[in-house]
């Protein structure tokens, strides 16, 4: 049975509250170091570091309460821990007070992925389609904070940016509160299986390699989510300088690359999924090692081009799992997999600012190329169509 309809647009709502928050510094980086002193934004950048980290980490716990307390719990426990630490991040004073308050959100953020996603398909009849538009909804709020960000930022300080939104995240508690059917019993007491069952060598090797593109997806997604707004500010000097104007240009490529999910999701359904991942990821290093050296509205096209390509990539992992590994453990695997790929992956965006810094944006999309290239290499290890039987219906 499907997860109810209004239930559903909160879980996608959530999706897009979860991107939004963790790029909301990203996008007022800038104005943020002004105000504490900072001559660059480079140097402040490091500071958000543990955000990602803890989003990472915490999907450990956030993964086993959700099996074995229930989802329904851990999503009211997410949007009112988005809510506050957002505000406690608009009161902060200096680097290491919202260091310490972005530390906070990353914690809560870390809930949604291993509970939200199989709270969403658990009995879905078109699992990859659900991923899609979910992973559209999430990407969507990458957009708006680029589009909101900056126009708080010009109006209303950077402040306002973590502060509204936090308001929306506790009002969404409420109504998730009052309109999501309370669970019979948690996801670990459930009796399910698997749609595929699968020999274990053959289950190692896709865990494996589930495991090893999410690291490498993953820095990619924070590079340049983390990145864009300062590469199109830099590579747009003398065309487009206005902050707000820059924050609608990040937002139409965030939006357009977001409706690649939604179509990866039908091709998911459909299609072998070794060969549509394969086509989607080789995209990536070519659009990457151009963008290396374009600027102005070049750059922008390519912005488009390889946001598609990494956004476009972002389904698979979720479709493996939901593929392969049973209801009743679901959280806890994913858990696992973005506690490694996420705790890996934080990396990137302690790395950003200096990295900038040192070697410019060039140097820098070379490498996100380069990684893209590990990623294509990682995927041909996949067994083969042919050896992996197709997923069985999900009961109506």
């Amino acid at each position: 049975m499907d997860t109810p309809r209004s239930t559903a647009l909160l879980l996608n709502a959530a999706h897009a509250i979860d991107h939004m928050f963790l790029l909301i510094f990203a996008t007022a980086v800038a104005s943020i170091a002004q105000e504490f002193g900072f001559s660059r934004w480079e140097d402040l950048m490091p500071y958000s570091a543990g955000a990602f980290l803890l989003f990472g980490l915490g999907s450990l716990p956030s993964g086993r309460f959700g099996d074995l307390w229930g989802r329904r719990a851990m999503i009211l426990v997410f949007f009112f821990g988005m809510g506050v630490s957002a505000i406690l991040v608009s009161l902060t004073a200096g680097p290491w007070s919202i260091a310490a308050a972005l530390a906070l959100l990353g914690a809560f953020s870390s809930i949604y992925h291993p509970v939200g996603i199989p709270m969403l398909v658990q009995g879905s009849r078109n699992p990859g389609l659900t991923i899609g538009v979910n992973g559209l909804a999430g990407n969507l709020g990458i957009a708006v904070a680029a589009l909101v960000t900056g126009f708080f930022v010009k109006y209303f300080g950077w402040r306002a940016a973590f502060a509204v939104p936090g308001l929306i995240a506790i009002a969404g508690g409420i109504v998730f509160a009052r309109i999501a059917p309370r669970e019979a019993e948690a996801p670990a007491k459930r009796s399910s299986k698997a749609a595929v069952s699968l020999p274990r060598a053959t289950m190692a090797r896709i865990v494996l390699v589930m495991t090893l593109t999410a690291i490498t997806g993953s820095l990619l997604f924070n590079f340049t989510t983390n990145g864009n707004g300062q590469l199109m500010r830099e590579r747009f000097v003398g065309i487009v300088e206005d902050p707000a104007t820059l924050g609608v240009l990040l937002a139409i490529v965030y939006a357009v690359a977001s409706l690649a999910q939604v179509v990866v999701g039908r091709l998911i359904d459909r299609y072998p999924l070794k060969r549509v991942y394969l086509t989607i990821v080789m995209v990536q290093a070519p659009m990457l090692a151009l963008a290396a050296v374009a600027s102005g509205w070049v750059l922008f096209a390519l912005q488009i081009g390889f946001m598609v390509s990494i956004f476009g990539a972002i389904p698979f992992t979720d479709a493996m799992i939901v593929r392969y590994v049973d209801d009743r453990m679901r959280s806890r695997v994913t858990g696992i997999r973005l506690a490694i790929s996420f705790g890996v992956s934080s990396l990137a965006v302690w790395l950003l600012g200096p990295v900038v810094k040192a070697s410019g944006f060039q140097t820098l999309l070379f490498a996100m190329s380069g990684i893209a290239v590990c990623t294509a290499l990682i995927v041909l290890w996949l067994p083969d169509p042919a050896r992996t039987p197709a997923p069985a219906q999900a009961p109506a």
